[in-house]
C-alpha cells in the first residue's frame, strides 16, 4: 500500500482544505505533515465555510483517522478553539484525532519573540503571520524545543521555566517589553493544554507503517505551498518547514518507497501574502477584481492578498521539485468574468529569456505572457467535465500540454459539491 501526498503548488491558499475534504472517503487516514496555525485551511458544505489550521481537514468525516504528525508545530491555545468549535457541531475529535508524540509546541513567548523579530527587520520583514511558527522550529532545530510527549513528564514545568528564561533573556535582547502581555497568555496557554492531554498522543511513524502494513489508504496533507518550502522557495522569503513532497516522509516518519500519487493544488490565478518575490503580480483594477471576486482574504491573518496571473513558470517549478501526478484546479469559476485571461510561459531575468525561476531576489523579473480566451460564462453549476464551456477546456488543456501534467480535479466552487472529477 502507498500514502499519497496532497500540497500546494504555489504561495499557498491554493485550496488544500476543500480538496482534502472532497477526496477523503477515498482514504482510512488523513495525516498533516508540517506547518502550524500559520495555515488556514478553508472548506465548505452546507452553506458554511470552515477553516482548519492544525487539524487534519479530513476530521469532518467521522469514520476517518486524523493524525497530527511529528513534523507540525501545535499552538495548544489554537487547537482548543479549533476542537471547541468542532464539538458545537456535534463532532468527537477524540474520538478520530490523534497526535504525534513528537510534534513541537509553541509557547507563548515564541509569539513575542515573533514579533519582535519581525519588528527587528523593518523594512526588510518577510511578512510573518506571528504564530510564533519560525521560532518554535528554531528551537526544535536548535534542539531545545517542548514536545507533546513533554506534556506526560514529571519534569514538564522544569522544561518550560528553562526555556522561558532563555525567551526572556531574548526578548530583553530585542528590547521587547512582555511584562503586561505575557501573563494573560501563560495563564491561557496552561489552561488550554487540559484540552490537548485529552487526546491520544501516539508514535505516528510506528502506527503509520502498521496502518500501510494493514493495506490502510493515507492522505498525507500538507500546508503552505511548495513556493514557500525552506529550501525551494524565494528564501529568506518562505515558511520554517518543507512543504513539498518529500517534507510529508520526514513530517510523518515513513519512507519514500511508500510515495503514491502526489496531488497538486493550483490556483487558475496566483496569490501570495507577505513579502517576496511574485513576478505576475497585478496593481491595477485586474487585479483587484481577482481580489474582490476570489474573496483574497488570509483566512489565518485576514490580510488581503497580492493576486495576479497564473505563472506557469513557477507552476512548473513545483510539479519537478514535488513529482507531481495529478493537479487539482481550484477557483476556476473566479476567472468566469474576464474578456481574456493571461499566463505566464518565461522570464526575462535582467533582459534574459528563461524557463528557469532564480534563484536570487535581487534580480529583475519581466513576466512573458500569453493572452487566451476567457470563457465569460459562470461554470459554478456545471457538474461533469462535459458541461463546462470548450473555452475553459482549452484552458485546462493549455495548462496539460505546458506542463505535461494532467488536470484531475477541477473546482468550480467553494463547496465540496461543486468540484468536477475527470476520471
Amino acid at each position: 500500500m502507498k500514502i499519497d501526498i496532497l500540497l500546494g503548488l504555489q504561495w499557498g491558499d491554493e485550496g488544500k482544505g476543500k480538496i482534502v475534504d472532497v477526496v477523503t472517503p477515498d482514504y482510512d487516514v488523513v495525516a498533516r505533515f508540517q506547518g502550524g496555525p500559520n495555515a488556514g485551511h478553508s472548506l465548505e458544505f452546507n452553506g458554511i465555510r470552515h477553516v482548519l489550521h492544525i487539524i487534519p481537514s479530513g476530521i469532518f468525516h467521522k469514520e476517518k483517522t486524523n493524525i497530527i504528525g511529528n513534523g507540525v508545530v501545535i499552538d495548544p491555545i489554537t487547537f482548543e478553539e479549533e476542537i471547541n468549535a468542532l464539538v458545537k457541531m456535534g463532532l468527537t475529535p477524540t474520538d478520530n484525532l490523534l497526535i504525534s508524540k513528537k510534534a513541537h509546541l509553541i509557547m507563548p513567548t515564541h509569539k513575542l519573540l515573533d514579533a519582535a523579530q519581525e519588528a527587528k527587520k523593518g523594512a526588510g520583514k518577510i511578512g510573518s503571520t506571528l504564530k510564533g511558527i519560525g521560532p518554535t522550529y528554531t528551537d526544535k532545530t536548535a534542539r531545545s524545543g517542548l514536545r507533546v510527549c513533554d506534556l506526560y513528564s514529571d519534569n514538564f514545568e522544569e522544561k518550560y521555566q528553562h526555556l522561558l528564561e532563555l525567551h526572556k533573556e531574548t526578548l530583553r535582547q530585542y528590547q521587547y517589553d512582555y511584562s503586561e502581555t505575557l501573563p494573560e497568555l501563560e495563564t491561557r496557554w496552561k489552561q488550554s493544554l487540559v484540552t490537548l492531554r485529552k487526546f491520544k498522543a501516539i508514535d505516528s511513524e510506528y502506527v503509520l507503517y502498521e496502518y500501510l502494513q494493514e493495506g490502510r489508504r493515507i492522505l498525507a496533507e500538507g500546508a503552505q505551498g511548495t513556493l514557500l518550502d525552506l529550501e525551494f522557495g524565494a528564501y529568506p522569503f518562505v515558511t520554517s518547514s518543507n512543504t513539498i513532497a518529500a517534507g510529508a516522509f520526514t513530517g510523518l516518519g515513513l519512507d519514500p518507497h511508500f510515495a503514491g500519487k502526489v496531488i497538486g493544488i493550483v490556483k487558475a490565478y496566483c496569490t501570495r501574502v507577505g513579502s517576496g518575490p511574485f513576478p505576475t503580480e497585478l496593481f491595477d483594477e485586474t487585479g483587484e477584481r481577482l481580489r474582490t471576486i476570489g474573496n483574497e482574504f488570509g483566512a489565518t491573518t485576514g490580510r488581503p492578498r497580492r493576486c495576479g496571473w497564473l505563472d506557469l513558470v513557477a507552476l512548473k517549478y513545483a510539479l519537478m521539485i514535488d513529482g507531481v501526478t495529478d493537479i487539482a484546479l481550484t477557483k476556476a469559476d473566479v476567472m468566469s468574468d474576464f474578456e481574456t485571461i493571461k499566463v505566464c510561459t518565461a522570464y526575462k531575468v535582467n533582459g534574459e529569456l528563461t524557463n528557469r525561476m532564480p534563484t536570487e531576489n535581487d534580480v529583475k523579473i519581466e513576466p512573458v505572457f500569453t493572452e487566451l480566451p476567457g470563457w465569460k460564462e459562470d461554470i459554478s453549476k456545471c457538474q461533469s467535465y462535459a458541461e463546462l464551456p470548450q473555452v475553459f477546456k482549452d484552458y485546462i488543456r493549455y495548462i496539460e500540454e505546458f506542463t505535461g501534467t494532467k488536470i484531475s480535479i477541477v473546482s468550480v466552487g467553494p463547496d465540496r459539491t461543486a468540484t468536477i472529477f475527470r476520471d
